[in-house]
């Protein structure tokens, strides 16, 4: 047997284009404001935050042959990651993410082209599954196409290692829920809960009912993120409330995705879901801070140093 060591992530690298204006926006009008333009992408996001909390880390992922691509596949094992695994595909535009925000931080607008997904087929999948085999984890974002997700779960049965899942936007949450029950945890934002567990917003459930019903769906660990009122999680045997912690924001994006990584080291590291998922809180808390979309100092004693909840 294949001694099995680190965590394999699986979806979307993006260049992140990040505008915040400088005074109230205007809609229709011009706005001044700061503009950012940072490497991104929710699975890259994961696989990056993972790795400079030292978990060894392989991402599977498609980049275009093009400028916005070379600077990903760099900065990215850069920080650690391997990306040897990453299609390149010739003539194909890099995923492009851009997030408009006014000037308190709220976000305005997203809009993101990931066409180049489809590149990332079941069958380049496929030949690349010794890698399920070598993983203590696998964790995913819902960017990817229908047939490559179906491959992922299989292979994920076959060699029996847990899946993670961040469901990404309402809009891709759904592609997710024929999967509840094969996954070891999931970490929606309350309107993705309610997408995943088709509860109408009207039924009034609170985020640690919306944990539950996805425990009771088949899912292992949830973990229900709600902003600034921080986060709710359940198993089968505890549910919990974590507070946020009160901090500067600079920039929300990507704090959803050093969460989920944080979480998934507790985990890899024997914690209770209690501690893994206070690491979490403490591992968003550490990136709204930052302009970048992954805090690029992010380490294991920051997270503790950060952690007084």
């Amino acid at each position: 047997m294949t001694e099995r060591s680190g965590v394999l992530v699986i979806g979307a690298s993006a260049i992140d284009t990040k505008g915040t204006a400088e005074q109230r926006v205007t809609l229709g009008m011009m706005n001044a404001g700061r503009i950012r333009v940072h490497v991104g992408g929710v699975a890259r996001n994961i696989a990056e935050n993972l790795a400079r909390l030292g978990v060894p880390t392989t991402l599977l992922s498609v980049v275009g042959e093009d400028e916005a691509g070379a600077e990903i596949l760099a900065y990215t094992a850069d920080s650690g990651v391997d990306v040897r695994h990453v299609l390149r595909v010739p003539g194909a535009d890099t995923a492009t993410f851009v997030s408009l925000h006014d000037a308190d931080g709220t976000r305005i607008l997203a809009m993101y082209d990931m066409n180049i997904m489809t590149h990332l087929t079941a069958r380049y999948v496929y030949e690349r599954r010794r890698l399920f085999q070598q993983a203590e984890m696998v964790v995913i974002d819902a960017n990817l196409p229908e047939r490559t997700m179906q491959t992922v779960f299989s292979l994920a049965r076959r060699f029996d290692v847990p899946v993670c899942a961040d469901p990404t936007s309402t809009f891709l949450a759904g592609k997710l829920h024929p999967y509840l029950p094969s996954l070891y945890m999931i970490t929606p934002d309350v309107d993705e809960a309610r997408v995943l567990t088709r509860s109408d917003i009207t039924l009034g459930l609170g985020p640690i009912e919306l944990a539950k019903r996805l425990v009771a769906a088949g899912v292992e660990i949830a973990i229900v993120t709600m902003g600034e009122k921080g986060v709710c999680y359940a198993t089968q045997q505890v549910s919990g409330h974590i507070p946020a912690i009160t901090t500067e924001v600079k920039d929300l994006t990507g704090a959803g995705d050093a969460m989920t990584a944080a979480v998934v080291f507790g985990l890899l590291e024997g914690m209770d879901i209690d501690e893994a998922v206070r690491l979490g809180v403490s591992a968003s808390s550490l990136t709204i801070r930052c302009r970048e979309t992954v805090c690029p100092d992010l380490s294991l004693q920051q997270l503790y140093d950060n952690l007084v909840i």
